[in-house]
């Protein structure tokens, strides 16, 4: 069960967990990579376009194009980054907006803005490649980079050639400029999950609904500063840019100070929960293993961030009940106990989570691991499934996972979902990815 040493505030992959399994599994691509590819294609194919287009017919207004992709760079330098957890998207509001208001721009300060959809398409990749190199190695900025593109290509050749043919400010249909932005969002949703899919293999239905949730406030703000940035620098011109852009800087940097503060949290659980590695009582690593997979599990399950950060703690300290046993429990396995002990050990260890500050719902969790799965949360579920799997596996002698879900499978009873344990059995065919 042991691996190899990490830092109290670094979780490893669950791949890595139980390395006998390695051997003979063959490498299979992950489904969706040649979705992934042609979005990759596309928007090479969009930009190569827009580039010799723009080069033939020159820059038009080469201080807006300036202004406007200045403050797309800013928005990807400022770049929200993820909180450290596992599934979550790093965003950039800023860049979003400006993008979008440059694509659904038609005049600045009464005069017409003739840029069109190439240019539109020139400035935001360039602009969006610039903010993103200090940022090299981050993500995977590739992927980003072409969902970019080709949301706002769409934006801009729906609206800019309407322009083009003579419709003013004011004469393209209001309705048009309040939908584009939806279904922009609406786009780059579709597109993210099927990056995400490619990457991890799993279901494209539930990697979409993580997506509209994470983007559904964010994407109302980034869509109505788009469109009022757009009419604004019609009538005000480009003073318009930071009036409107200041109000979602200073968002973005509360998010990333909230996103800071739960890296900081998730950071301290982490290394509280070691305490039970130093004490001797768990095995190295069976803590870090177990809230890895469990997370993991989670997403499978289509839980949300909220929920998923409330599991990954309770299996980071769902074994910190035995630091109140006397004697330890061998090899630190609690599945191979009775019931009640089990229940007593949880209930302990629910007793130490309500002290140390962390959500009450994580001692909950805590708690109900041992408790009847129809009793349970789904959470607790997870946990209890997750941490069997880990014990078993570390005890299997050579036969390594496979032998620890087959006894999973068979346990049944009152102790494992059947649904929790194939989505475990999901994961780790995947190689225990986490999305």
């Amino acid at each position: 069960m042991s691996g190899p040493a990490a830092g109290p505030g670094t979780l490893p992959s669950p791949g890595a967990a139980h390395p006998e399994d390695a051997p003979g599994r063959a490498a299979r691509p992950a489904p969706g990579a040649a979705l992934a590819v042609a979005i990759r294609t596309a928007a090479a194919a969009l930009a190569l376009w827009a580039l010799v287009h723009t080069l033939r017919a020159g820059v038009a207004q080469p201080g807006v194009a300036l202004a406007f992709g200045a403050l797309i760079a800013v928005g990807e330098l400022v770049r929200q980054r993820p909180a450290g957890a596992p599934g979550e998207s790093a965003r950039a509001p800023l860049a979003a907006a400006g993008a979008l208001a440059y694509a659904l721009l038609g005049e600045v300060a009464g005069a017409p803005a003739p840029h069109g959809a190439a240019q539109t398409v020139v400035v935001v990749g360039l602009a969006r490649l610039v903010g993103t190199v200090p940022r090299a190695g981050r993500g995977p900025a590739g992927d980003r980079l072409a969902r970019n593109l080709l949301t706002c290509g769409c934006v801009a050749i729906c609206v800019q050639p309407l322009y083009a043919a003579g419709a003013g400010r004011g004469q393209v249909p209001l309705l048009v400029l309040l939908a584009l932005p939806a279904l922009t969002t609406l786009g780059d949703a579709l597109l993210t999950a099927a990056s995400a899919r490619a990457r991890t293999g799993r279901p494209y239905g539930a990697l979409l609904r993580r997506e509209l949730r994470a983007s559904g406030g964010i994407g109302a703000a980034v869509g109505a500063t788009g469109v009022a940035i757009a009419p604004a620098t019609a009538v005000a011109g480009l003073w318009a840019l930071p009036v409107f852009a200041l109000p979602l800087l200073l968002t973005q940097c509360a998010l990333r100070r909230f996103a800071a503060a739960r890296a900081t949290r998730r950071q301290t659980v982490a290394s509280l929960a070691r305490a039970t590695e130093i004490a001797g009582y768990t095995p190295p690593g069976h803590v870090r293993r177990v809230a890895v997979l469990s997370r993991a599990v989670g997403g499978e399950l289509g839980l949300r961030e909220p929920e998923l950060d409330l599991l990954e703690h309770a299996a980071l300290m769902h074994d910190i009940g035995q630091l109140s046993l006397v004697d330890p429990v061998p090899s630190g396995a609690t599945a191979p106990l009775p019931p009640a002990e089990q229940r007593r050990i949880a209930l302990l260890g629910g007793a130490v989570v309500r002290q140390t500050g962390v959500p009450a719902e994580v001692a909950v969790i805590v708690e109900r691991q041992a408790d009847p799965y129809r009793e349970q949360p789904v959470t607790a579920r997870i946990v209890r499934t997750v941490n069997a799997y880990d014990d078993w596996a570390g005890q299997a002698a050579g036969a390594g996972g496979a032998r620890a879900l087959e006894r999973l499978r068979s346990a049944g009873g009152p102790d494992f979902e059947p649904g929790v344990v194939e989505a475990l059995a999901r994961v780790l065919a995947r190689g225990g990815s986490t999305g």
